[in-house]
Formats: structure tokens, sequence, C-alpha cells
């Protein structure tokens, strides 16, 4: 009968001890980690028609407009289908374009996301594109290519993998990169890198409006004029 007792004590020690453990575990978590905020949203001024792209265009007055590629300057913007949108069928070469916070750079580290409305013709794809803090300007693997209509998505920048691109031509330079700091971009945008094949289905892509999610970083101005 002791023996029986003994064996129902340490039993019940053992069992208490286990239901503990999930508990203690659970303990230090804290709260779950919250996504990173709305860094900036555009979705561009009203186009009288086709015209060439400007800041004039930009909707968001805390952005500044950059574009990239010999043929740049046919970048287009244009309302047609009551949605403005960047539309790339007159670069005669592959095109880029950013948007950069006159205030603040941003950390895409972690859970930051790109969200963007486009579509494309023909074999045409938008890429990701952003500008890092020292000036190095990378193109990202991820493609939309929504050739029926206009498509809403999204992906995490930390997924991307990256190619350095020339800011002059829009070409690719060297291999993929093993790493990429993410805590501190300049600017975000997109990239088309097929030339447009003009008006009509041949070849172009159109994005509207772009949302970019990170954490924001002051910027020192003082060392950047220098």
């Amino acid at each position: 009968m002791k023996q029986t007792i003994i064996g129902l004590i340490l039993l019940c020690s053992a069992i208490g001890a286990f239901a503990q453990i999930p508990a203690e575990r659970g303990a230090g978590r804290g709260p779950a980690p919250q996504p990173p905020p709305l860094f900036f949203k555009e979705t561009w001024k009203r186009a009288p028609g086709n015209v060439p792209v400007t800041q004039d265009f930009v909707v968001n007055p805390d952005l500044q407009l950059n574009l990239y590629g010999t043929g740049k300057e046919d970048f287009g913007i244009t309302s047609e289908g009551d949605v403005p949108h960047i539309w790339t069928g007159l670069c005669a070469t592959a095109c880029a374009l950013t948007l950069s916070h006159r205030d603040d750079f941003v950390d895409l580290t972690g859970k930051a996301k790109i969200r963007w409305y486009t579509k494309t013709s023909g074999f045409h794809e938008v890429r990701p594109v952003l500008k890092l803090a020292d000036g190095t300007l990378l193109v990202g693997n991820h493609v939309d290519a929504n050739a029926l209509d206009y498509l809403e998505s999204e992906f995490y920048v930390s997924d991307v993998r990256w190619l350095k691109l020339d800011a002059a031509t829009v070409r690719t330079k060297g291999t993929l990169l093993d790493k990429v700091d993410l805590s501190k971009v300049d600017a975000i945008g997109f990239a088309d890198l097929s030339p447009g094949s003009g008006h009509g289905t041949g070849g172009y892509s159109d994005v509207a409006w772009i949302e970019v999610y990170g954490k924001p970083v002051k910027r020192n101005k003082a060392s950047e004029s220098q």
C-alpha cells in the first residue's frame, strides 16, 4: 500500500511538471511582431491622352520621380481605360522608374512588401527595382505578367533575388547577388527589360498604383549633400 501511494505521488508530480512545460516555453514569446506600415502609395494623376511622364503627374507630394534608360523620355502616362497608369509601349529600350521619399529611406527587411496593380501585353514582365542608399541600382527576379487585364498582386521584398542594374542602359550586370542589405533603401519602382513595340497590343507594361510597406529611416540630409 505504501509503495502504491509513493508511486501515485511520483506520477502526479511528473504529470504536473510536464503540464508546465508549454506554459514556460510560451511565456517569453511576447506579442507577435507587427507587419510594417504603409511607407508610401502612388496612384498617378490623370493624363490628357498619352504623354511623357514627369514629376507633375506624381500625386504624393513627398515622392520624387526618377527615370532610367536610354529611351526614358519615351516613358508614357495615360488614363486609358479610366485607370491612370505608366505605359512602356514607346520605350525604345529597357526602361525603369523609381520613386524616392524626400525625407526618409525605407527598411525593407523582414515582412516588408510591395503591392501593385499591373497589366502587360506580349511577353513583357514587370519587375521590382530598388536603389540602395549607396546608389546601387538593383532589379529583382520577381515578375508579374497579367495579359488578360489589370491584376493586384503583392510580394515580400526579402523573398526576391537581385541583379545589379546599369542606370544608363537598364541592362543587368553580373550574377545573382548572394546577399543584399535591405535596411536602408533609397528608391523603389519597377523595370520593363523588353523594348516596347508601340501602340496596339504588341508588347508593353502598364503599372497603375504602387504601395510600399516598410519602416521609415530618416535621411541624413547633411551627409547626402556633401
